[in-house]
């Protein structure tokens, strides 16, 4: 699978500025938007027909699409060059993002590696180094492609660590290449692997690996459906069009994986029609027969092997535990009847990492890391005494291993890396960053409030210290709330520059969230979603009713899903915000199932076809189909021509609805990147300009200025 990389992160979070200038929208320029064409197709759910006047819009690879697409980036940019200090915050933001970031090392046969950025490279170089010798570079992604947008995805080596499997990505896609090349000469070894899609890469020994991908889908690459994954087996030398199919091929499933344990002697395939719920099957590879032995035969809940300790299998899941446990089971009788309890669940969320013959379970506490160490008999050696109060990301390692290496981050702590000792618990800094950030100078506190209906929830808020709660702060509110994804405190670049202009930056823990486990999980999905919108604009209330801003200083900002819920929230309370950031948001509930992957959403959202309730639930809060005439706030949105995991289309149909119904003076635009996907491996070029169009954009309409530091 892939390798856990702990990259010194610059951060891709929100980034702007501003000054306590009261210069309410003074002279801003006009916006004259295209003209978007309305077609009357319609489409029948159930009882109702839904008109879809832009569905034109969805086909990519369409010329009127395409000059659409140009004419309202032309329109867009023509807004951003008019905001006088555009270039003076990208320059600030340059200055502070270039300085050395590296990852934690890792060990593979004779060499270690890391990656590193000098600082302003478009992509993360990966170095090896021998020991007594020089470090030298292994891989430059940054030579892949003339403009950076091609990516360095993932890597894995063979067990003897003399051959190395690695995927890239063009223009941010989905979509993989596989090269596999000989470590000591660096020697591409055979044709490229392609079309693979969703993949980790693990190997069986030193002459094959494991994959996974699609069937190639007719029409579109970029947002065709994708909904039969298969595993495959590929021998080193061999072409890719006799690849064995190992999984998928009599069963559909939407997402397969497979990993091989650390001996070699299991493979273990997980299969899902969704993103939460697995099925759980073992193959011993000892055996000839290439026998398949189920362990976990529902999508009920989510299980996966961590280690084994020979037949002895090491187990993380979630069954008849909401916050996850680890249960073991001998690899002869391996099905989920026979589990026995090993770590017992905990009223926190829990997580697994391994290395060096120890098992770290690292559970969030109201979002905040605790991390423990175990030895393989289920004896707790002890708690690990981290940094401070933050989020730290457990590396994994061989069990030969001495060491293991950890990050440790906070919203006022830029990210470093440290080496741990698990054979006498000694901890020593590895890796600081050397970037001009005071931490001392900055707060970050936890405070709950209340939801609609009662909920506790709880939100980071942080900002510089000594700043006054007077209700004329501006704020920036960032939130996700799905997909069992909890956002933990983490420094960025951005939100460095933003509050060393007096900005807050404020995060809550919105149900569809991780933090609190599946029953946290679980009360933000389907025809609950509308509870994950509800917590997020009572945590805009609550700022404002503590004074920490008003509505006139208040943004809302979110990615994919929290792209979604941006453009949820924006409809439903347009009065509440006075400046909203959809990214790469799924804004068409209706139709979301209906593109690549997307399908696999549906434990999340449920579908409009799935029932008459479902469909008048989704149709209700769907923001492609509730912008109605209305003071809306100025908004920005942003997507990629590349993204293929949620297609463009979302937020070109959003924008044209939305700019046929702004009754206000705000601007409501759409920034369309060329050669970027949804957001993974983006070059560090293309992130900062987008960082510095989207804030200055914030900053304004605010009616505020940048203060050069």
């Amino acid at each position: 699978m892939f390798r856990s990389i702990f990259i010194i992160a610059a951060g891709l979070a929100m980034v702007w500025s501003c000054n306590n200038k009261s210069t309410q929208q003074q002279n801003l320029p006009t916006v004259n938007y295209p003209e978007t064409r309305k077609d009357t197709v319609t489409t029948r759910y159930f009882d109702t027909i839904i008109t879809d006047p832009y569905r034109w819009l969805e086909d990519d690879r369409s010329a009127e699409t395409g000059a659409w697409v140009d004419s309202q980036n032309q329109v867009t940019f023509e807004y951003l060059n008019k905001i006088p200090f555009r270039k003076a915050y990208k320059d600030r933001l340059e200055k502070l993002w270039n300085y050395e970031k590296f990852s934690a090392p890792f060990k593979e046969g004779d060499y270690t590696y890391f990656y590193k950025n000098d600082g302003l490279q478009n992509q993360f170089v990966l170095w090896r180094q021998k020991e007594g010798k020089e470090p030298e570079i292994f891989l430059d992604p940054n030579t892949f492609s003339k403009d950076g947008t091609t990516s360095l995805a993932g890597i894995e080596f063979s067990v003897d660590g003399t051959k190395a499997a690695y995927q890239i990505s063009e223009g941010g896609s989905d979509w993989r290449k596989v090269i596999v090349m000989d470590v000591n000469s660096k020697a591409t070894l055979e044709d490229t692997l392609k079309d693979v899609k969703f993949s980790g890469l693990s190997w069986k020994g030193n002459d094959g690996f494991y994959y996974s991908s699609y069937d190639k889908p007719d029409g579109s690459e970029l947002s065709a459906k994708t909904d039969r994954h298969k595993l495959y087996y590929h021998k080193v030398g061999t072409p890719q069009k006799e690849d064995k199919v190992v999984f998928g091929d009599k069963i559909k499933r939407r997402y397969v994986g497979g990993s091989v344990t650390e001996d070699g002697k299991y493979l273990f395939i997980t299969a899902s029609n969704s993103t939460s719920g697995n099925e759980l099957y073992m193959v011993d590879l000892n055996d000839k027969s290439g026998k398949m032995v189920t362990m976990a035969d529902n999508f009920d809940t989510d299980s996966y092997v961590i280690d084994n300790e020979g037949t002895l299998l090491f187990i993380v899941t979630n069954l008849n535990a909401p916050n996850q446990k680890i249960v073991t089971a001998d690899a002869s009788a391996p099905q989920s009847a026979n589990w026995k309890d090993f770590i017992a669940e905990t009223d926190n969320v829990l997580d697994v990492s391994k290395g060096c013959g120890y098992l770290f379970a690292h559970y969030m506490k109201d979002a905040i890391s605790v991390v423990r160490q175990y030895d393989y008999a289920g004896k707790l050696v002890r708690d690990i005494e981290l940094p401070g109060a933050g989020t730290a990301a457990m590396g994994s390692a061989k069990k030969a291993e001495k060491e293991v290496y950890y990050s440790f981050t906070n919203y006022v702590t830029p990210g470093s890396i440290y080496k741990f000792d698990p054979s006498n618990g000694k901890t020593d800094l590895y890796v600081k960053p050397k970037i001009d950030f005071d931490p001392s100078a900055y707060e970050s506190k936890q405070v709950f409030y209340q939801s609609k209906d009662g909920t506790k929830v709880p939100m980071m808020v942080t900002y510089k210290k000594g700043i006054r709660m007077d209700g004329k702060n501006p704020l920036i509110l960032y939130g996700y709330g799905g997909f069992n994804v909890s956002l933990t405190p983490v420094f960025s670049i951005s939100n460095a520059v933003w509050m060393e202009q007096g900005g807050i930056y404020a995060v809550p823990n919105l149900r569809g969230g991780g933090e609190y486990g599946k029953k946290w999980h679980d009360a933000g999905t389907q025809l609950k979603k509308q509870n994950v919108f509800d917590d997020f604009i009572a945590a805009a209330e609550y700022l404002i009713a503590n004074k920490y801003t008003s509505s006139e200083y208040l943004a809302i900002s979110g990615g994919s899903n929290g792209g979604l819920l941006v453009g949820a929230c924006m409809t439903q309370r347009p009065e509440l915000f006075r400046v909203a950031l959809p990214a790469v948001g799924v804004l068409d509930m209706l139709r979301y199932h209906t593109f690549t992957a997307g399908a696999g959403w549906a434990y999340d959202y449920g579908t409009s076809e799935q029932s008459p309730e479902m469909f008048h639930y989704l149709h209700g809060y769907s923001p492609v189909h509730n912008t109605r005439p209305a003071r809306y706030p100025a908004t920005l949105v942003t997507t990629a021509d590349h993204d293929d995991r949620v297609v463009p289309a979302h937020s070109f149909k959003f924008i044209a609805g939305l700019q046929q119904s702004q009754k206000g003076p705000a601007p409501v635009l759409i920034r369309i990147d060329k050669s970027a996907g949804h957001g993974a491996g983006k070059p560090t070029t293309k992130i900062i300009e987008e960082a510095a169009d989207r804030y200055c954009f914030v900053l304004f309409n605010m009616g505020k200025e940048f203060v050069t530091k």
